[in-house]
């Protein structure tokens, strides 16, 4: 499994952070307590240490006691505020938006500082005795400072959820994961060689062999790069019969595998591919469209009308298909040095990405003219920033766009407005003398 896989993982259980600053909150306070009993058995250093910093067994025990009492309240306090977080984001906003509020490591931190400070102090208390060496101890000093880091990262911990809860900081989160996903895709095609070009593989000569799924979910990451190689070492030719995002059952095809060895192992494939139980965007684009689509239209739902956040959602889907534009490339060959094709993937066109940004804005939206009108916006905006090949697609997506709007019933001015935009996009695209504007 890929190291980008596990790390990921990690990240998605909520659990792991503050398990981490438990142990390591255990450890400190077994150091801690070491250093006071190396104190005690130094008294020319413990007289070093000013009077205030040290305390009676009997101050030590209320001491700690009160801070393991109140840490332990906040913990409590700090999970309940996480939980009404989620509902929220549940109600208001999509629910594959809560992962990227679970896998926040800020959150996760917090929690884990509350958590760590509770064990620290618990060991403490039970570690403050009666000894032979001094009746004074240092580490109620150190327990309130702990308290002090608490405290502080609650306050922070009130205003992390302030600032997750508003919806323009939730799309903006969505838009820079989704465009980092982009980009390492983009790094990733540059290492290997594709071509679109179709080559005399005469593939149907040859004897196939299909590679089934273990399990069920959706198909999460796949090592391209090693799959090459290890294509290239076997001298066969692999195709992908599942592509990013897609949901898989247990025995269906993942890989169709031409000219392969007598002896293949079957399961060296599955290391290549991951498998998960939810949706994740470490390389799947579509992804992170669907759920700023899924936000905009909850925003547009009847209950709610608030075109502003569906605005906001596409002005953010117009930025990342700009991207995905400016180097896309459906080529479905993969090629090794020697240029012979090794991996078969058929991927998304621009078009596909174009419809799935915005058929559920169209067709929900389609009453609204600041929607209607800023999905024009957007493709302007993406005819603007990309080659004259991505400007025809874009008007060619167009032409679906303005049937829907025809077959609305307009104002004057409305229709003056959203031909203004549809002018612009024209423009934009290279087609002036093409633009239909709604009479």
């Amino acid at each position: 499994m890929s190291f980008k896989i596990i790390v990921n993982k990690i990240k998605s259980n909520f659990w792991t952070t503050p398990a981490l600053y438990g142990a390591c909150s255990f450890l400190l306070a077994i150091l801690s307590m070491m250093f006071d009993r190396y104190l005690a058995e130094h008294t020319s250093l413990i007289k070093i240490v000013p009077s205030v910093f040290l305390t009676d067994k009997e101050l030590a025990h209320t001491i700690l006691s009160a801070i393991s009492t109140s840490l332990l309240t906040m913990t409590t306090i700090t999970f309940s505020s996480v939980l009404v977080v989620q509902t929220t984001f549940l109600a208001q906003f999509s629910p594959r938006a809560l992962q990227n509020f679970n896998t926040n490591s800020k959150t996760q931190q917090v929690l884990g500082t509350f958590i760590g400070g509770y064990i620290y102090s618990l060991v403490l208390l039970i570690q403050v005795r009666d000894n032979e060496l001094s009746n004074m101890f240092i580490v109620p000093s150190f327990a309130i400072l702990v308290a002090f880091i608490c405290l502080g990262m609650f306050v922070f911990l009130i205003h992390h959820i302030m600032d997750w809860i508003k919806v323009g900081n939730l799309i903006s989160n969505i838009t820079k994961e989704t465009l980092s996903s982009v980009k390492k895709n983009r790094v990733e095609d540059k290492r290997v060689e594709a071509s679109e070009e179709h080559r005399d593989l005469h593939l149907e000569k040859m004897k196939s062999i299909e590679i089934k799924s273990k399990k069920r979910g959706y198909v999460q990451y796949v090592e391209l790069l090693k799959l090459v190689e290890f294509a290239t070492e076997t001298n066969m030719i692999i195709k992908l019969e599942k592509a990013h995002g897609n949901y898989v059952d247990v025995d269906t095809a993942l890989f169709t595998v031409w000219n392969s060895p007598g002896s293949l192992d079957k399961n060296q494939f599955l290391h290549f591919i991951s498998i998960t139980a939810d949706q994740e965007s470490v390389q799947d684009v579509e992804f992170g469209i669907q759920k700023l689509a899924e936000i905009a239209l909850r925003a547009i739902a009847p209950g709610k009308n608030d075109p502003e956040t569906a605005i906001n959602c596409i002005e953010q889907l117009a930025q990342i298909l700009a991207k995905i534009g400016m180097n896309h490339s459906a080529n479905p060959y993969y090629c090794d040095r020697q240029n012979n094709v090794r991996i078969i993937l058929k991927k998304p066109t621009f078009t596909d990405y174009l419809y799935e940004s915005f058929y559920q804005i169209r067709h929900y939206g389609k009453a609204d003219v600041s929607v209607m009108a800023s999905i024009i916006k957007a493709l302007t905006l993406i005819a603007e920033t990309n080659k004259n090949e991505i400007k025809d697609l874009v008007w060619d997506f167009s032409d679906y766009i303005v049937e829907g709007i025809k077959n609305e019933q307009w104002l004057g001015m409305d229709k003056k407005f959203l031909n203004s935009h549809l002018s612009k996009l024209a423009n934009a695209c290279n087609h002036n003398n093409q633009v239909q504007l709604l009479q």
